[in-house]
């Protein structure tokens, strides 16, 4: 089977591991991520350096390389529909249509549906579009105790909440006008207390398996503080769970996420792959963040270290509606990850990074890497491209302890000056 593999991130990179495993990968990057160029090399496939968003080139590479399946597992492919494009040249496809890929990038779309499935585990909020609803809805808070959501996508950085990311009740007013001036249209909420996590299922449009649960990092700098960001690190348990939870709040997600999937699907086939939601576990009980319609990142790094089944396979009884908990099984081990970034990552927008990096010295250490948003300029020599995230440093063992040593054993003394990284990842803070 030759697989094509949409994308550049870390998320792509284990995509590309797990491919390539069982396909010969093929790929069309915007920049050469040496992680998916190794594996495509690796599976006798083929790479193109150009723009994924580029359907006549997406679509000659598919004709002249005799392509039989696609992958899309980043947001803004999805919305601009690459799943739909590949679907109409008549090969297999992993990932929603940009029908099905609403639910991401329309926050008020999502919203709308788990109003009508599960009202209870809405947030108080209000969908404005004008400063004089704005004006209007503020109004009822004494303070910042208000999170506010642009409607579009923002890469795991755009939602902000009171007394963290904004102080005060008029810095985040300016915030949520700022989005209805840029998108039409803003979602604020209340604030509430508890504690959040995300459930990760792959679906085949009509059956889901639930992933390990994993606990992601997305603040900047060590004790969650700092700017959000798109993950600084990930872990999950051998258990499948995360401390504070149970499987019956596992059970209530999940619920929510089929029938959110029966939803979309009750007309046409518009969602397979993976869906996954954010929640908050709260004293009145589990309540709604979002859905996003692909793999997290760096979640993905974890989930599909974590899984027994070959990824192909799993591919397989997805095209084929017959995915199961039998056909798709986990291991019960621990994951850590943890990714490394420029000293102005989140910060500032800052110039290029080139920096050093022995790849050979963190693998001889146990652990794994995967390039995201860096290219290779000679040996041992990298620079930062964009403004997102490097490379991440993976681990899977029996447990979490043992995990997180081999992960900053092998980064201890491997890691260029100029970058930076969260040193205290493992840690399962309170907020």
């Amino acid at each position: 089977m030759k697989c094509l593999l949409l994308g550049n991130g870390g998320r792509e990179a284990v995509l590309a591991e797990c491919i390539s495993n069982g396909y010969e990968l093929y790929s069309i990057m915007a920049y050469a991520n040496p992680s998916i160029v190794e594996y495509v090399e690796k599976s006798n496939g083929k790479y193109l350096v150009g723009n994924p968003f580029d359907k006549e080139l997406v679509g000659k590479f598919i004709k002249d390389e005799n392509i039989e399946a696609m992958i899309v597992s980043q947001d803004n492919l999805l919305q601009e529909g690459l799943i739909d494009f590949a679907k109409s040249l008549g090969i297999k496809t992993f990932g929603p249509t940009s029908k099905g890929a609403k639910i991401e990038w329309s926050k008020s779309y999502a919203l709308d549906i788990v109003s009508e499935l599960a009202p209870e585990m809405i947030i108080k909020n209000k969908q404005i579009s004008n400063i004089n609803e704005l004006d209007d809805f503020i109004s009822n808070y004494d303070d910042d105790s208000f999170v506010v959501k642009p409607e579009g996508l923002t890469g795991g950085k755009g939602v902000k909440v009171g007394g963290v990311h904004f102080k005060g009740k008029q810095e985040g007013y300016d915030y949520a006008k700022s989005c209805i001036e840029a998108d039409g249209r803003v979602i604020v909420q209340d604030k509430v207390e508890g504690r959040e996590f995300t459930v990760m299922a792959l679906t085949d449009g009509k059956n889901i398996v639930v992933t390990p649960i994993t606990f992601d990092y997305p603040y900047r700098f060590n004790e969650d503080k700092g700017p959000g960001t798109g993950g600084m690190g990930c872990l999950s348990f051998e258990t499948g769970l995360l401390p504070f939870l149970e499987q019956k709040d596992i059970d209530v997600c999940s619920k929510l996420i089929k029938d959110t999937i029966n939803y979309i699907n009750k007309d046409s086939m518009e969602f397979t792959g993976v869906i996954y939601g954010g929640f908050f576990k709260c004293k009145q009980g589990i309540k709604f963040i979002e859905f996003n319609a692909r793999f997290g990142d760096p979640e993905a790094i974890n989930v599909l270290n974590s899984l027994e089944t070959p990824f192909t396979e799993v591919m397989e009884n997805i095209w084929e509606q017959k995915l199961s908990t039998d056909n798709c099984k986990f291991k019960n081990n621990c994951t850590f990850t943890v990714y490394v970034v420029s000293k102005d990552y989140a910060i500032k927008k800052g110039d290029p990074c080139e920096f050093t990096l022995n790849t050979e010295n963190i693998k001889n250490k146990g652990a794994k890497l995967y390039f995201a948003s860096s290219k290779k300029i000679s040996e041992n020599i990298y620079t930062s491209v964009g403004t997102s995230r490097l490379f991440a440093v993976f681990a899977s063992k029996d447990t979490i302890e043992e995990a997180k040593k081999t992960v900053y054993d092998a980064m201890s003394g491997n890691i260029d000056k100029k970058l930076d990284y969260r040193s205290d990842i493992g840690t399962i803070y309170e907020h």
